[in-house]
């Protein structure tokens, strides 16, 4: 049967976070490109409407300067044409001006979502020409008079127009052609009136600021798009955020459920499982020992011996993975007292001395018989040192050597370390070794089957100490486990409380 590996099983729970990013990014890519082709202008339809709606907006706040222009430029060219073609002018100019801001106006109003952005630019690039037209009829002026300055200052309106023609409509380009079109041709019909060469100049000048202008035009669009992509961008971050924390959520609350079913199912099969357990464990030792006669087949003792073994690994597995749960769920109570750390070494050596001498192992002791005693739970304790030992047996050849120190640690607490001379572990499966159930490679090959949930075990009740766990452990050079308690549960020793001297009595002569 193949090896389940670990990628094997992430594929099984889903897909990777670099996956699911680049499926995010490739989805938006797909739907980016999609509102492209549908798009008018080569952007996404939402930039198509925010591109609008900001000439809107530009338009409608700019109607009463604009206004204002008009009113001014034609009480300024009354001296030079006549009053009735300067307020005929001024008033279509107006007009043009209204209709722009109506227009404006109800396109703010409408639905986004039933707007047709195709009528809509249309409607702004055929009122942006119109409007200019309007304004280029200032050359009627000068046709009145032959005077160089009433040319000048037609030049002059007509300029200043283009650059207000050129911003307002900056963030639709055909407007801004369409309106900068009149203007331009206005200003060179101004050398029909005049061939001289200041004249020439000056009308060259104009058509290049006019020109200028157009360029700050589409600079000005450019920049805005990159500030509708930037800000899109971040309303799609917001919105993964948002995603993620609601899918964070879901999975916590789907986590804490399955955490609570698991805790039930443990109490519940705990006992299920304990009792006929313990019938099996009880009978087959029974049948073992022979308590009612010797079997009448050799074969049914070995049979027995074999049903006692397996009930008890799978006893001491159950207990393993409640003591576990317990930790993980936060509901393992330390029963604290006052301990000799060195004592409950000792003792833990003791027991598990003879697995050692079945497999011709030796113990190396360097235990600090001065240490004081340390506050902690004594069956956490002995847990701690008797899995830490079982791993050393189990893992060290036959023949070998394990070494047990017990002392200070330089913050003031104590530590128990416990190195064997077994095949090690690779640095990249140390994570593995310590999740519930992992075990390495060479562990596997080289090593009695176990449940992989011995260290886990002891990470969490050493935790539940405050202490700290170390796992040190090169290919074919051994492993050190080192477990350290904090300062804090050192139990010093008191000096010795002197009596207080008792009173003097004094006599008093009668």
């Amino acid at each position: 049967m193949s090896e389940i590996t670990a990628q094997m099983v992430q594929r099984g729970r889903g897909p990777t976070a670099e996956e699911a990013a680049r499926r995010r990014k490739v989805a938006r890519d797909v739907r980016s490109a999609r509102e492209r082709l549908t798009s008018s202008i080569g952007l996404e339809r939402a930039f198509d409407y925010e591109l609008l709606r900001v000439y809107a907006q530009y338009r409608r706040g700019a109607f009463l300067p604009l206004v204002t222009l008009a009113c001014l430029v034609a009480a300024a060219s009354a001296f030079w044409a006549p009053i009735l073609l300067s307020s005929a002018w001024c008033a279509a100019a107006i007009a043009a001006i209204a209709v722009n801001t109506v227009l404006s106006r109800s396109f703010l109003r409408q639905d986004p979502d039933g707007l047709s952005l195709r009528i809509s630019r249309r409607r702004v690039i055929v009122g942006e020409l119109a409007q200019s037209a309007v304004w280029a009829l200032l050359v009627l002026v000068p046709l009145q008079v032959d005077a160089a300055n009433a040319r000048t200052y037609v030049m002059v309106v007509l300029v200043i127009v283009a650059a207000v023609t050129t911003m307002l409509a900056a963030t639709v380009p055909l407007a801004a052609y369409a309106g900068l079109l009149p203007l331009c041709a206005a200003t060179a019909t101004l050398l029909a009136l005049s061939r001289e060469v200041e004249t020439v100049l000056l009308v060259g000048m104009a058509v290049c600021a006019q020109l200028f202008f157009l360029f700050l035009s589409n600079h000005l669009h450019a920049s805005t798009v990159s500030a509708l992509q930037s800000r899109a961008e971040k309303d799609a971050i917001f919105g993964e955020l948002e995603q993620a924390k609601a899918n964070s959520d879901e999975a916590r609350r789907r986590a804490e459920e399955a955490n609570l079913a698991k805790s039930r199912f443990l109490a519940t099969m705990s006992h299920e499982l304990r009792t006929p357990l313990n019938a099996i464990l009880g009978f087959s030792e029974v049948m073992k020992n022979e308590v009612f006669g010797p079997h009448a087949a050799a074969s049914y003792k070995e049979y027995s011996t074999d049903i006692h073994d397996s009930g008890l690994h799978l006893l001491n597995l159950i207990n393993e993975i409640l003591d576990l749960s317990r930790i993980e769920a936060g509901r393992y109570e330390l029963n604290e007292e006052a301990l000799q750390l060195a004592y409950v070494v000792e003792e833990g050596r003791h027991m598990m001395a003879l697995r050692a001498r079945a497999k011709n192992q030796t113990f190396r002791e360097m235990i600090d018989p001065s240490l004081p005693r340390l506050w902690a739970d004594e069956r956490a304790l002995r847990q701690i040192v008797l899995n830490v030992l079982s791993n050393a047996i189990k893992f060290t050849p036959p023949g070998g050597e394990i070494v047990i120190k017990v002392g200070w640690t330089s913050s003031g607490g104590q530590y128990v370390s416990v190195k064997d001379t077994g095949p090690g572990i690779p640095e990249d499966e140390i994570p593995t070794v310590m999740s519930s159930f992992g075990r390495g490679s060479l562990a596997i090959k080289t090593a009695e089957q176990g449940s992989g949930l011995g260290l886990p075990i002891v990470k969490g009740l050493v935790d539940l100490h405050g202490g700290g766990f170390q796992l040190k452990s090169q290919p074919r050079e051994g492993t050190e486990v080192i477990v350290t308690f904090p300062a804090a549960r050192v139990m010093d020793a008191l000096p010795a409380m002197a009596e207080p001297a008792a009173p003097a009595r004094s006599s008093r002569a009668a």
